[in-house]
């Protein structure tokens, strides 16, 4: 994959079995592993250290980086300021925390949440770094998911860089006219950019939309359904990791 395909900046190459293992394989496995952790029952946080073993293992036999997988967690920080305020918002009972009245509630449901994210983030991180983009949709579409989905995903997975680039080069002429984003008197020309970038794309996609329209274009690419159908023995090998974290779930649920 070169440096110009779409998400080669996310993906890791090697030669290890996660590497090879069939995308659609790897995209059910990361959709029900996340689906466990997602219905880990409130105030039960011992399963979440066996989704962390499990999120080492599998890291560890793709030859991950631990430090890589950590600093794309760093999308999340945002989202994370948000969860901060459930503890003073929440209901009581009360607990007394370095001088401050937080709420139990709260605390707890701001810890699952932050875990739920993180675990999520942890296991698309993976899929991301060991599966490239284009095999990922070949996966949704062995998995019978509908066309007019990965018909969108194809497309913004094959147009983000495009957009990315007209991007730079509204940033340069804003630049070149003295825009600066750091100060907040100048948000009127960010927004004119951000407008500017909408009118643009959707007129360029307009433009892709009629031109494939009238070469025959259906609703579905040409290459679906590519690659091969994978075996018993993937399919067990994929499935291992979830099955494990969904036995952690039903015995948080059950205990």
């Amino acid at each position: 994959m070169s440096a110009h395909d779409p998400g080669a900046e996310l993906l890791i190459p090697a030669d290890t079995p996660v590497h090879r293992l069939a995308p659609q394989c790897k995209v059910a496995a990361t959709f029900l592993f996340v689906l466990a952790v997602a219905l880990t029952p409130g105030g039960v946080f011992w399963p979440y250290a066996w989704y962390l073993v499990l999120v080492a293992v599998v890291a560890a036999v793709a030859q991950l980086p631990p430090l890589m997988l950590l600093r794309r967690l760093v999308v999340e920080v945002p989202f994370l300021l948000f969860v901060l305020a459930l503890p003073f918002l929440g209901e009581p009972p009360d607990v007394d925390v370095l001088g401050l009245g937080l709420s139990v509630v709260g605390l707890q449901a701001a810890t699952a949440i932050a875990l739920k994210a993180t675990f999520g983030l942890l296991a698309t991180g993976v899929l991301a770094a060991t599966t490239p983009l284009p095999e990922i949709i070949a996966g949704l579409e062995r998995l019978r998911v509908p066309p007019l989905f990965t018909a969108v995903a194809g497309f913004m997975v094959r147009y983000t860089e495009v957009l990315l680039s007209e991007l730079g080069r509204l940033r340069t002429a804003r630049a070149c006219r003295g825009g600066d984003t750091r100060w907040l008197w100048q948000a009127r020309d960010i927004a004119g950019t951000v407008g500017a970038l909408f009118v643009r794309s959707f007129e360029r996609g307009e433009r892709v939309a009629l031109a494939m329209a009238s070469r025959g274009y259906t609703g579905t690419m040409p290459d679906a359904l590519s690659g091969t159908a994978a075996g018993r023995q993937a399919w067990a090998g994929a499935l291992a990791v979830p099955l494990l974290a969904a036995l952690a779930t039903v015995g948080a649920v059950v205990l």
